[in-house]
This record gives structure tokens, C-alpha cells and sequence, in this order.
């Protein structure tokens, strides 16, 4: 089975690239580099170092199986996106070629205007080409859980779709949830989604959406194996998952910085689950394209008090309460159905000291990498 693995060199991307090489698919990774480029513009750095992508992509060629790189802009680059889908011929492509943060896409008119191009763009262009390739290609999409927002209005939160009665007519029906995005970031997540509705209504392009949770955790079975292999480790207010961002301020002796009241209750998965949903999603294509198939790529839900109560018993960190810089609510409940990829084999890892301990060995390790400013560099909307 061949997969294009599009952004294959961020914080998902790659260990995901690494899953399907290891579990024996020809994988063809592309990426523009543009996450390391945000670094410098942010002057801001992974805690972990990061190797250069052809020193990544040789060692991980050795250890797993052949890995092709494309440096290519799939926003930008049409002609050459839709070369590439038909010189390799993929079963499925992957979409992780996306600006990842709320944050970044909040610090202005220029990061706004980015995301959406980015963002928006991408994907239009991955739709359109697979259809210009005249092939049963698979698009998998990293999508997230901020496209429903963070209400119980309508009960527990479904899959992809809401069963609702139509109240003038009596009649069911079921409609996409309807979205309620938190930053452009996510507004551009919710655009996505109409995207792949389109385009599966009237070329039955076959679609998997991944609406994933907060993803924490740093290494994978596949990134242990070689230093050149080390995954990102953001914990900067921009780009620095929560749990993440609390484990590294527990190993540099820096209080946690809760955001409000603590009380917003959020989905988390850990970084080796993202990789594994990503692959059980290639492997389980045979599904009728009647519709674009939904996955909530969640493990659990925790409230983010709660989260940092846990790292300050374990390593007797002290605890802030910040001013929130989103606007959010100061609390709320979370129910999330994710039976969809547990019905294909998904056993969630769930929080556990053992497991924050291996994040806090990283993050203590790499000591000298920390920049306490960067902690608190996340922009007010």
C-alpha cells in the first residue's frame, strides 16, 4: 500500500510517517518545512533538537523502509501536487499539511490570513486533485475536536454527525453537527469539513476525518529507536500542547500557568494514539463512500484543573492562575463518543504517571533548551 503523507514533518506528520513505513507501506513523505520556519519567526524552538529532514528521512530509511521526501507547497504548487498524486500513485494521502495552532492564527492579520490561505487552499487543492487523477485515492484528514466547540447544547458529542427531527415536517434526518469554531484556526477546520462534503456529494471522493483531541506525549515506539528520529517537543503558549506545557514547566522548576479558572474540560490523545488512528484509518478503506466517514480521535476527557493538580502532586510543582487570553468558556462538560475507531481496533492510551513520567525524562533532559519567556507568548483574542 502506498501513502503520501502530506506535512509528514511536524509534530504529527512524523510519527505517523515512521507508523505506516514501519508497518510496511511504501510512503512518500511531503512537507515545505514551513513549521521550522514559524520557529524562527516566533524565535521560539523545539525542547527536543530537531534533525534536518534529510538526516531524518536516511536514518529513518535504514531502520523501517524506504522513505521518499518532496519539498513541495501544496497550497501553492498545484501543478506540482497533482503531478506527484499521479507520478506515485498513492492508495492514500494523508493530510497533515495544515497551520496546527489556535494561537498562531490569532497573533494578526498576517498569521489570520496565513491559516486560512494555508489551510483552506491545501486542502481544495488535494481535493481537486484527486479527482483530476481519476483515482480511488483515500484522503485521510487530520481534523479537530474544536469544530464542534466546547457545549453540551446538543447532548453528547456524536461522530461527524447530529440526529435531529425536522420540527415543520416531522421527518429525521441527520446533518453534519453544526460548528461552532473557538479561532481561525479552527474556523478553517469547520471549512474542511464542507470541502469534503462537496466534493464526496458530487464526485464521491472517499473521505475519513480525524476530529482529533489535544494531542500530549512526545516520543513513539518508532521515535525511541534513534536520536535522529526525536519528534518535536513544543511547550511555547503558541504551538505547546497543555499537558505538554505543564510537564515542562514542572521540569524547569516554573509554576503551571493555568489559563482562567482551570475549569475548561478538554479531549487529549497521546502522540503514539495519533499515529495509530492514522494507520488503523489506510487500513480500514474498504468502507462505502456514501458519505464522509467521522472519527473522533479521542482517548479521554479531563478538565485542565484537574490535569495540573495531577503534575504538581507528582513533581510538587506550584500552580498559576493567569488571565485567560481566549475567549472561551470559563468551564464546561465534555462527552465524546469515539466508538468509531474503537470499533476498528483503537485501545486508547489513557494519562498515567508512568507515561508523564517519560514526558517530564524528556523535558528534564533537554533543560538547557528552555526559554521560560516563551511560556507566556500566546497572543489575546
Amino acid at each position: 500500500m502506498k501513502a503520501l503523507v502530506l506535512g509528514g514533518d511536524g509534530f504529527c506528520g512524523w510519527p505517523t510517517v515512521l507508523r505506516l513505513a514501519n508497518n510496511g507501506m511504501e510512503v512518500c513523505l511531503v512537507d515545505n518545512l514551513s513549521r521550522r520556519a514559524i520557529d524562527n519567526e516566533l524565535g521560539t524552538a523545539s525542547l527536543t533538537p530537531i534533525k534536518s529532514i534529510q538526516e531524518r528521512v536516511k536514518v529513518a530509511s535504514k531502520l523501517f523502509a524506504p522513505i521518499t521526501f518532496v519539498r513541495l507547497d501544496v497550497a501553492k504548487d498545484y501543478a506540482g501536487l497533482e503531478k506527484l498524486i499521479r507520478d506515485f500513485g498513492p492508495d492514500a494521502i494523508v493530510q497533515f499539511a495544515e497551520q496546527r495552532a489556535a494561537p498562531y492564527s490569532m497573533i494578526g492579520d498576517e498569521q489570520r490570513r496565513y491559516t486560512v490561505d494555508n489551510n483552506v487552499t491545501g486542502t481544495h487543492n488535494i481535493c481537486s486533485a484527486i479527482v483530476n487523477a481519476n483515482r480511488d485515492i483515500h484522503l485521510v484528514h487530520l481534523g479537530t475536536m474544536g469544530v464542534y466547540g466546547y457545549t453540551k447544547a446538543f447532548g453528547p458529542i456524536p461522530e461527524g454527525y447530529l440526529d435531529v427531527t425536522i420540527n415543520s415536517t416531522g421527518s429525521d434526518a441527520s446533518i453534519l453537527y453544526p460548528a461552532n469554531p473557538g479561532s481561525v484556526y479552527h474556523m478553517t477546520k469547520c471549512l474542511d469539513q464542507l470541502l469534503f462534503q462537496f466534493y464526496n456529494k458530487n464526485w464521491g471522493l472517499r473521505v475519513t476525518d480525524l476530529h482529533q483531541g489535544i494531542v500530549w506525549g512526545v516520543d513513539t515506539v518508532e521515535t525511541k529507536l534513534d536520536a535522529s528520529l526525536v519528534n518535536r517537543f513544543d511547550y511555547d503558549g503558541v504551538y505547546g500542547t497543555v499537558l505538554n506545557r505543564f510537564i515542562s514547566q514542572a521540569a524547569n522548576g516554573v509554576p503551571l500557568t493555568i489559563y482562567g479558572t482551570g475549569g475548561q474540560t478538554r479531549a487529549f490523545i497521546n502522540i503514539n494514539d495519533t499515529a495509530e488512528c492514522v494507520k488503523l484509518a489506510i487500513e480500514n478503506s474498504d468502507f462505502e463512500p456514501d458519505r464522509v466517514r467521522i472519527f473522533n480521535q479521542v482517548a479521554e476527557t479531563k478538565r485542565l484543573s484537574d490535569l495540573a493538580e495531577i503534575i504538581s502532586n507528582q513533581y510538587g510543582a506550584e500552580i498559576s492562575y493567569i488571565e485567560n487570553p481566549r475567549k472561551e468558556l470559563a468551564e464546561n462538560d465534555l462527552e465524546v463518543s469515539n466508538e468509531g475507531l474503537v470499533s476498528l481496533g483503537f485501545s486508547p492510551i489513557l494519562l498515567d504517571e508512568t507515561l508523564v513520567d517519560d514526558v517530564h525524562t524528556i523535558a528534564a533532559f533537554c533543560k538547557g533548551s528552555f526559554d521560560r519567556g516563551a511560556v507566556l507568548n500566546s497572543p489575546k483574542w
